[in-house]
């Protein structure tokens, strides 16, 4: 309760106080951080305020644990000079000025130590991914700030704004503009290669953010990542992750990405793909290109594909997928689940199990939600008694989409079977594969992902 005499503060002078500590927050962060943009070309001076020199770069290790890396050292030109500047040796990194803690410097030759990158050189105008934001971005400025006893970089500034100050007048490219920026702690960064030692900006500790991303969203940044970048993305991922992440990429920006990845990584990453996804990326290869990728896979999985290519691809048989699951009616319920569960990475392929005779012909293609409500004990000879609505949907190799398409309309099921003329299965057609053979000029379609 009030006590007496006091009152409730009025709207207006709540909103008026919280503006002032935002007013006042605000104004504290632009003092804290300094913008590294701003420090470049700037004054070095010693204990005793005389001029050592003026920086050309600020070096951070970008490896380790650190969660905003720390700065390392500057390099730093004193007369013709470049030299390296321990951090040690830094009293104050500011707007304008580094100020140093000693009048005497102890200045080495700069030689860049593993884990190290250049700020200005390696980071600032490169592309990184925003791991929170699910983008590529590019830095228009990078925030230092003292953090525990030590410069670290804190901040990516993606703002227009930056940009422009960085173009204007040099007295104005000092003070920070942090309009757009991101928490250094959900940037990961891909850089491009140098040839002075080790890559100069590579993936850091960001592979559990990277793992909650989706396959169409790791696709996004696939393709908007340049060459280099994408393909240490690539490298970070584990294959099965990269080979979803490649069957949701535009197959343009998809063929570029074979194109310029190894034959040996490329045909690993086709292999791990699915295989109607895998034969669509093989298709839009050259012959020899094809053949090159197709002789380093692994005989099983190089025959099933080269049979899937056999066909036209606006074939049955050409967008077809043969991962299968095949039962007998002697199975029981509980084994096709345990079945079911080692085939878990391939859950989007999968919507039934084909029940065959002896003579591996198609009896029944039985949904999964049968097979959920079934007791584990039932085997599937009793079960097929009670279900007459899983007869299965079955098209031969060579017919077109038009005619799966109806076949799908009709039965009202979400896949069917392809068979040879014996009605031996050959593989599955679910309606998203029809889909994608009847508007392929269309693309992926990446919707966003609404909770984090």
């Amino acid at each position: 309760m009030l006590g007496a005499g006091r009152s409730l503060p009025r709207p207006a002078e709540v909103l008026r106080r919280r503006h002032l500590q935002r007013a006042t927050t605000a104004r504290a962060v632009r003092q804290a951080i300094v913008s590294l943009a701003g420090l470049l070309g700037e004054l070095v001076l010693n204990q005793a305020g005389q001029d050592v020199g003026r920086v050309v770069d600020v070096v951070a290790r970008l490896y380790g644990e650190e969660r905003y890396p720390p700065v390392t050292g500057l390099v730093v030109r004193v007369g013709r000079r470049r030299a390296f500047l321990d951090a040690s040796a830094i009293a104050a990194v500011e707007h304008r000025k580094v100020t140093l803690r000693t009048a005497r410097v102890d200045l080495r030759d700069y030689v860049r130590r593993p884990g190290e990158v250049l700020l200005a050189r390696d980071v600032l105008d490169h592309q990184l991914v925003d791991v929170d934001g699910v983008q590529v971005i590019r830095a228009a400025d990078l925030y230092l700030a003292p953090v525990s006893g030590q410069v670290r970089l804190v901040g990516v500034d993606v703002g227009v704004q930056s940009l422009l100050r960085r173009l204007g007048p040099k007295l104005l490219r000092a003070r920070p503009t942090p309009d757009k920026v991101i928490d250094w702690d959900a940037v990961a960064p891909f850089g491009e290669q140098s040839t002075e030692g080790p890559s100069t900006v590579r993936l850091r500790a960001r592979q559990e953010a990277l793992r909650r991303l989706r396959p169409g969203e790791l696709a996004d940044l696939l393709e908007d990542l340049g060459r280099p970048g994408r393909q240490e993305l690539l490298a970070s991922l584990e294959r099965e992750t990269a080979a979803d992440a490649l069957e949701e990429m535009d197959p343009d920006e998809l063929e570029g990405l074979l194109r310029e990845s190894s034959p040996e990584r490329a045909a690993e990453l086709v292999a791990a793909m699915e295989p109607d996804e895998a034969v669509d990326a093989l298709r839009d290869l050259s012959g020899q290109e094809r053949e090159e990728l197709l002789e380093r896979m692994p005989p099983p999985i190089r025959r099933r594909l080269a049979g899937l290519l056999y066909y036209p691809e606006d074939r049955a048989g050409g967008f077809m997928t043969t991962l299968l699951v095949v039962a007998s009616e002697s199975d029981t319920v509980g084994e096709i689940r345990a079945r079911l569960a080692e085939q878990a990475e391939h859950r989007n392929e999968i919507d039934a199990v084909v029940v065959c005779e002896a003579q591996r012909r198609v009896l029944a293609d039985l949904p999964l939600f049968d097979l959920l409500i079934a007791p584990a004990e039932q085997r599937l000879d009793a079960l097929l008694g009670e279900k007459p609505h899983i007869s299965p949907v079955v098209v031969g190799p060579q017919a077109d989409v038009d005619e799966v398409a109806t076949a799908l309309v009709e039965s009202r099921r979400s896949s069917l079977l392809v068979v040879d003329e014996d009605c031996h299965p050959l593989g599955r057609i679910l309606a998203d594969d029809v889909l994608d053979a009847l508007i392929p000029e269309t693309g992926r379609l990446h919707f966003p992902r609404l909770l984090r």
